[in-house]
């Protein structure tokens, strides 16, 4: 809600733009005109021409994001120039006269039309739109260059829609205030004319950081979790969660435990009906197929299950999902990953395509940046699964880990109501390794446990967290669970980045692995770690992603697992020392 209220106002603001002044004396010369025939007609000629100019931005904006070599060069080449006309106003001149010129004729064109036509306010409109969308250029610039981080989306699209209600808000104000709004304007062109350089200068930081590569580091990094904390609050108001029964603080949870009133269904048990397959059309993009809609899968039986890249529960199912994939696929089953981030990182498509060829992924993959899928099915959980039947109807869920022969019974069950003769028997046998390997859940103590401020617990560096802030750290005294930031870190709201090498983190855990979300540093360099426990190099209970000695290298944004204790699982020390700047640091999970 904060971002729509902004683009709002953004918009409402563009109306102190000094290059807004020549178009003014038309708009007031037609105040004394009804609105419904001339103010109406005006402010929607003058959307229809924001309209066109932030679609060519926001195409513009995309290359930066998504083309590679040539295109993504052009692309930051355009919003340089962009930003370089915001701070020298001369240079937008020039290079805005085409809009100029078309503004003015149209400008000339509404004022032979005839009087009583709505072509006169309609074309001084569009002529408004083309003139001020220069005055426009440094928050609508802005707010297309995070969109382009973000891919284009309803969200984009409201967002644009908004700034435009602003900028015609403030046209109205012209029309209503007349005289006196105009005077007002020109002892503003000094200030405009200084906040306008000031974002060009952003405008043109932000180029140079895309070029060095921290769109796919600090940019994608930036939290999502303010906003989306707001909205979800609201969405609680409106409809409240039972979270009484989530095994983890995380929202949404990641995981939860099976409630008294839910079985797992019985041998040939009528399945109940628990709805229709919800519309899969809010997806960003597919990967390894087509864009899939509900009549696509009309026939067919559907798994859908919601996952995202770094959650230690959704890696342990991915091998059940995987092996059903396969197994069922000549049968009629189609299984649809829903990818839904936790985290900002995850947004990022490059890193689910990488995650994809790691974890052998082969069936379609919705990407659900927007959550609107997610919430298309009420849903709340990560891993969760759904089961379709051939009508396109919700049969049974099952929300975490575990209860993999009565999934799989179920599908079995509606593959055979759907008319399959020929089922495979039997129950499929997976052995996971490395993270996807099973949880020893009978000794696990340790709950997962995030480093960012917003959800952190059981911290006990002397001082405690100092948000957003560079602060030299050190480690405190530990019982079970407890955890110390050592050395120079500034803490988010999602993350720890360490800002000096030779930084570390101690944990204070019982379980028999250890996993820990990191990221190298924000523009990509690998940061090398060595792991300690108890003071020890970890020998035989390194994880897959250390080595006897501890040694490992942090190389993309992902889980890493750390330890795996062969042995008898009993509480341990551990501790990660970073030999270079840079690293992130997200949230351990344990199994």
């Amino acid at each position: 809600m904060i971002l729509f209220l902004l683009a709002y106002l953004g918009g409402v603001l563009t109306i102190v733009s000094p290059c807004i002044l020549p178009v003014i004396p038309f708009v007031l010369a037609r105040a004394d005109r009804p609105f419904l025939r001339n103010g109406l007609p005006m402010l929607v000629g003058m959307a229809l021409a924001f309209a066109v100019v932030a679609t060519l931005a926001s195409v513009a904006g995309g290359w930066v994001v998504s083309a590679n070599q040539y295109g993504r060069i052009a692309a930051l080449a355009l919003l340089a120039v962009f930003g370089m006309t915001l701070l020298f106003p001369p240079l937008a001149d020039r290079l805005m006269r085409p809009l100029v010129a078309v503004g003015a004729r149209l400008s000339q064109s509404a004022d032979h039309a005839a009087e009583d036509s709505i072509l006169a306010p309609l074309l001084l409109g569009i002529a408004t739109g083309f003139l001020w969308a220069p005055c426009a250029g440094p928050v609508l610039g802005l707010i297309l260059t995070g969109a382009a981080l973000q891919g284009a989306s309803l969200k984009t699209s409201l967002l644009l829609l908004t700034y435009a209600a602003g900028a015609a808000t403030s046209l109205a104000l012209a029309l209503l205030v007349g005289g006196r709004l105009f005077a007002i304007m020109k002892r503003s062109i000094g200030a405009g004319e200084w906040i306008r350089r000031g974002l060009g200068a952003a405008v043109l930081a932000a180029v140079v950081a895309i070029t060095f590569g921290l769109d796919t580091g600090f940019l994608t990094n930036l939290s999502v979790g303010s906003t989306t904390a707001l909205e979800q609050g609201l969405l609680d108001k409106l409809h409240p969660r039972d979270n009484s029964a989530a095994m983890t603080g995380a929202s949404p949870s990641m995981t939860r435990t099976k409630s008294a009133d839910e079985k797992p269904p019985g041998e040939n048990e009528p399945l109940p009906i628990q709805g229709q397959l919800p519309s899969l059309d809010g997806a960003t993009e597919w990967l390894n197929t087509k864009p899939l809609t509900a009549d696509d899968l009309r026939g067919k039986v559907v798994l859908i299950d919601f996952w995202t890249y770094s959650c230690i529960n959704c890696l342990r199912a991915i091998p059940y999902v995987r092996a059903w994939a396969e197994k069922y696929k000549d049968h009629g089953l189609v299984v649809i990953g829903v990818h839904a981030p936790e985290f900002a990182f995850e947004r990022n498509v490059d890193n689910v395509k990488k995650a994809l060829s790691t974890l052998k992924i082969e069936y379609p993959v919705a990407i659900d940046n927007d959550y609107r899928i997610w919430r298309a099915f009420d849903n709340e959980y990560w891993p969760a699964h759904y089961f379709i039947d051939a009508q396109g109807r919700i049969r049974h869920h099952h929300f975490g880990e575990g209860e993999y022969d009565e999934s799989e019974k179920v599908i079995q069950q509606l593959l055979a109501e759907a008319g399959d003769k020929n089922l495979p028997t039997g129950i499929v046998s997976v052995n996971g390794s490395g993270a996807e390997a099973a949880s020893d859940k009978a000794d696990v103590k340790s709950p997962e446990t995030y480093i960012g401020y917003d959800r952190a617990d059981h911290f006990v560096s002397p001082g405690g967290l100092v948000q957003d802030q560079s602060h030299v750290y050190a480690i405190g005294p530990m019982q079970l669970n407890d955890w110390s930031l050592v050395g120079d870190w500034t803490v988010g709201d999602e993350r720890a980045q360490l800002n000096a090498a030779g930084g570390s983190i101690a944990y204070h855990f019982h379980a028999r692995d250890l996993h820990l979300v990191l990221g190298p540093s924000a523009g990509g360099s690998p940061v090398r770690f060595v792991v300690t426990i108890d003071g020890r190099s970890p020998g035989a209970a390194h994880g897959v992603d250390s080595d006897a000695e501890g040694q490992g290298v942090v190389t993309m944004q992902r889980l890493y697992q750390l330890v795996r204790d062969p042995g008898a699982v009993m509480d341990h020390t551990f501790e990660i020392r970073f030999l270079d700047p840079g690293v992130q640091a997200y949230a351990f999970t344990f199994g």
